[in-house]
């Protein structure tokens, strides 16, 4: 017969009664009446944020080197410099545009208002922009305007309006400089005119002719010696 055992002994011997689930011997103790179990506090998840995802470690575009910016210069600039070419080479685009002045010395022939004069000769670097024959009140005037083989201007002005008048309008504060001494055996005089401008002046009894512009001496020269 066994001893009595003492009735605050736990029993060693874990088994359940019949019919009910082992008792881990780790399991904690029920509280006591009153106090709250003890249960672990839940994960917190972290607080979302709006900070962006980390700068990818590759080479940025503002960071490119000369070298790769000037290649990217000469590919933009290559076919701009064929187009231009072709322009200047195929279209001519550096010349001016050129008008035929015929239709305007048809017209001041027709009218038959003064002996006129028309250039000859010039040859295909003399670029004729303007031509026209107007008939006023005080008189008829025929005017062609040329740009020059050095690309300067020059204007050609045949008027039968009395040279009073005339010169005043074409040459403001023009002043007679003396005879040109030109081989045509013509008494054409040098003048003063406006800016940077020359004219030389054939001054006749039905007509007055005048060759200016801020081309070279010699080319207004030229084209005043072509008046045929």
């Amino acid at each position: 017969m066994e001893p009595a055992q003492p009735a605050d002994r736990v029993p060693t011997d874990a088994t359940p009664p019949q019919g009910q689930p082992p008792v881990r011997p780790d399991t904690d103790p029920a509280p006591p009446p009153g106090e709250p179990a003890l249960v672990d506090p839940e994960p917190v998840d972290p607080e979302p944020t709006d900070a962006p995802p980390p700068a990818h470690p590759g080479k940025a575009r503002s960071e490119r080197s000369p070298k790769d910016m000037l290649l990217s210069l000469l590919i933009l600039l290559v076919p701009i410099a064929l187009l231009l070419a072709f322009y200047r080479g195929f279209l001519g685009g550096d010349s001016p545009a050129t008008v035929d002045p015929a239709p305007a010395l048809e017209q001041a022939r027709a009218a038959n208002a003064f002996p006129v004069s028309a250039p000859t000769g010039l040859g295909s670097d003399w670029h004729t922009i303007n031509a026209r024959f107007r008939t006023g009140s005080d008189g008829s005037t025929l005017r062609i305007g040329y740009v020059t083989p050095e690309g300067r201007g020059a204007q050609l002005v045949e008027s039968n309006v009395a040279a009073e008048k005339l010169l005043p309008v074409e040459l403001p504060e023009g002043q007679p400089q003396g005879a040109a001494d030109l081989p045509d055996g013509l008494s054409w005089q040098r003048y003063t005119a406006r800016g940077n401008e020359q004219a030389l002046v054939l001054l006749e009894p039905n007509r007055t002719v005048i060759v200016v512009g801020d081309a070279g001496e010699a080319e207004l020269r030229r084209l005043a010696t072509s008046l045929r």
